[in-house]
């Protein structure tokens, strides 16, 4: 399970939604209906209306995803691997008004990768983060249309992140800021410049961070109630949870280190005549460990269902995705004496946000669903902190699905997603690496990185399920 990657594209932010292929069919509604074992990820009060004794249900996705970045004549395409977030639940009933159960799902995840050397490595290169959640759950039908649940989410998970230290063309800028207009210090940097330009469309350097987030808990709660017996309404919440990596590895990658650290030398010998005495220098990551902390946020969803006909449903749900709590991702370099100034600081004020879906399902047969559901997905970003790490952007979802029931007992489901982004445009500002400690204005030594991101993505989902 730990080597299997998920994706950014299938929601926002790096939340997930792949937790039940059934469920994908109908735009992912869930926290209104009664969904046997797979109501511990909807709403845990679901799960007390099972009719069987015991229920499996186990699926996995296929996330086929594309994102593009643009500005003026530079286009640059994103490289992913298709990700593949899976789900595996198991329900029981102990009495006829209580039950129980175990789930193992991907609810956040990233993976993107631009490339090492696009122009927009100084910010992210490659990303790589699953957290898993295994949550025991108990659920308890109070009355016969009134229920309840609750279920203890132990969630864990890991992260690998990569950017350059000195971007493609980043030597050169340093260059004209420093030298400027001086026309003594031109002529003797002409060999060095030259030399700089080398690495104008390769990442000098590059950093590779990987860790562990060990296991934090949270709590998934719900209540559910039939108003008739047509229409049933629901309401869950899924806390908040700080993945937090303690001790990580980093490692130094260099296009060329021979080349990169006799230039640097050079540029460390005319400094003075520039009146800089601090020289400039590459981090000794070589035993360094590094620390950061990421917030999977609190979700509060609410809906109802309607059975119109013994062959209809239909459901609508509104989710709540506390991101405004991703103030900023903070990364800090051990020890920190030596390595504090190379600490990793970037804003993100994520704003909170919202998930609207609809869905619905049809009784074709008796052993066979046809399924049809969309849902619109808002972005949590705003335009001027838009980073290529997770280009966000509002998304429409569109699904369609079905079931078929060889046995009783077997269920066999499948779905489709094809999800759209709307493109837009945006920005990110930050700070040449090169430059920090020297004498230059901290205007200067900001960058801003701008362009449009457009993204889309094709989900098939299988999965079945089991009971008796």
């Amino acid at each position: 399970m730990a080597i299997l990657p998920t994706t950014y594209v299938a929601a926002e932010g790096y939340q997930v939604n792949a937790q039940s292929a059934k469920q994908a069919g109908m735009g992912h509604v869930g926290v209104a209906m009664k969904l046997g074992a797979e109501s511990m990820h909807f709403n845990p009060a679901g799960m007390a209306y099972m009719d069987k004794t015991f229920n499996l249900s186990a699926g996995i996705s296929g996330v086929f995803s594309n994102a593009s970045y643009k500005s003026g004549d530079y286009k640059h395409h994103m490289e992913s691997d298709p990700g593949t977030p899976l789900y595996v639940y198991a329900g029981f009933k102990i009495y006829d008004n209580l039950a129980a159960g175990l789930s193992i799902t991907t609810p956040y995840g990233n993976a993107i990768n631009w490339g090492r050397d696009w122009h927009g490595s100084h910010l992210v290169q490659d990303v790589s983060m699953k957290a898993f959640n295994i949550q025991p759950t108990i659920s308890w039908r109070i009355l016969e249309n009134l229920s309840i649940g609750v279920g203890m989410m132990m969630e864990f998970g890991n992260i690998k992140m990569s950017r350059a230290l000195i971007g493609p063309g980043e030597l050169s800028m340093m260059a004209d800021k420093l030298i400027g207009d001086n026309p003594t210090v031109q002529a003797l940097a002409k060999d060095l410049l030259a030399e700089m330009a080398k690495f104008d469309n390769i990442a000098a350097a590059s950093v590779k961070l990987k860790g562990d987030a060990h296991m934090r808990l949270g709590v998934n709660v719900g209540m559910m109630y039939d108003l008739n017996e047509k229409v049933t309404i629901g309401a869950s919440y899924r806390s908040e949870v700080k993945a937090r990596v303690k001790k990580g590895d980093v490692d130094l990658h260099y296009a060329n280190r021979e080349t990169l650290e006799d230039i640097l030398t050079s540029v460390n010998k005319i400094l003075p005549l520039m009146g800089v005495t601090s020289p400039v220098t590459l981090p000794d990551f070589n035993n360094a460990t590094f620390s950061a902390e990421l917030p999977l946020p609190q979700n509060f969803s609410f809906g109802a269902t309607y059975k119109p006909t013994d062959r209809w449903i239909l459901s609508g749900e509104a989710q709540f995705v506390g991101w405004g709590s991703y103030k900023q991702l903070a990364v800090k370099f051990y020890p920190q004496e030596e390595l504090g100034k190379y600490d990793i600081v970037a804003d993100k004020l994520y704003k909170n946000s919202w998930i609207f879906r609809l869905g619905g399902q049809f009784a074709a047969t008796e052993r066979f669903d046809v399924r049809l559901g969309a849902y619109y997905d808002q972005s949590p970003v705003k335009s001027a902190y838009l980073n290529p790490e997770t280009p966000s952007m509002n998304k429409l979802g569109l699904t369609t699905g079905f079931s078929f029931r060889p046995s009783e007992k077997v269920s066999i489901d499948c779905a489709f997603t094809y999800v759209t982004g709307f493109g837009r445009n945006g920005s990110y500002t930050d700070q040449f690496m090169l430059l920090k400690g020297l004498p230059i204005p901290e205007s200067e030594k900001e960058r801003v990185f701008e362009g449009h991101y457009d993204a889309h993505a094709f989900i098939p989902s299988i999965g079945i399920s089991y009971a008796f």
